[in-house]
């Protein structure tokens, strides 16, 4: 792990927000049209992310045909979209914004298409605006082969990181969003 995602001495444990979904509850997608969590990507991974204890979440997904690099197996692109996605929808617990600052991963077995990828992540520090966190990626289910592991630094930001930088359309649809949970959480976990 890069000394960028060490935690310094004086960062502090994460604290779950008090509002933040219960143990076990299904987070749902942050944007339909996001890549790693959105309904509206007939691509995409469509993981489906749940709360767990603390300030750690638990996310699956199955790998298909889409997701291929070399014949039959996952790109480890899409691997890595995958860990950022689970470590992105554990800011919803401390309710903040964050963007990913810095991701780096480990590749420890290649990942079948028709594989259900069992992700596990958890917040380990928070340092002022830095969020510390960790995610392993299992074959099959919670206790299967480790596949993939990645160690994150997350940066929290105000709403205008993503109203200055998103496409004016997409940013003007999602603000005028009646949902006001929804209209928030459209910009919770982009890069």
């Amino acid at each position: 792990m890069s000394t960028a995602l060490t935690p310094p001495a004086e960062a502090r444990p994460p604290v779950r927000h008090p509002e933040a979904p219960a143990p076990g509850e299904l987070l749902g997608a942050h944007y339909a049209h996001c890549f790693g969590c959105g309904g509206g990507q007939p691509h995409g991974l469509h993981l489906e992310a749940r709360a767990g204890e603390g300030v750690t979440v638990t996310a699956g997904f199955t790998v298909t045909e889409d997701h291929q690099g070399a014949p039959g197996l996952a790109h480890g692109g899409v691997l890595a979209t995958a860990l950022d996605e689970t470590l992105g929808s554990l800011n919803w617990l401390l309710r903040v914004i964050a963007v990913t600052g810095r991701l780096e991963t480990d590749f420890a077995r290649p990942v079948p298409v028709g594989t259900v990828l069992h992700l596990e992540a958890e917040v380990t520090a928070v340092h002022g605006r830095k969020i510390y966190s960790t995610a392993t990626g299992r074959i099959g289910g919670p206790e299967g082969p480790v596949a993939v592991r990645a160690d994150a630094l997350f940066i929290e930001v105000k709403v205008d990181h993503f109203i200055d930088n998103g496409r004016p359309e997409e940013i003007r649809a999602a603000m005028a969003d009646p949902d006001q949970l929804r209209r928030a959480r459209a910009f919770e976990v982009n890069p």
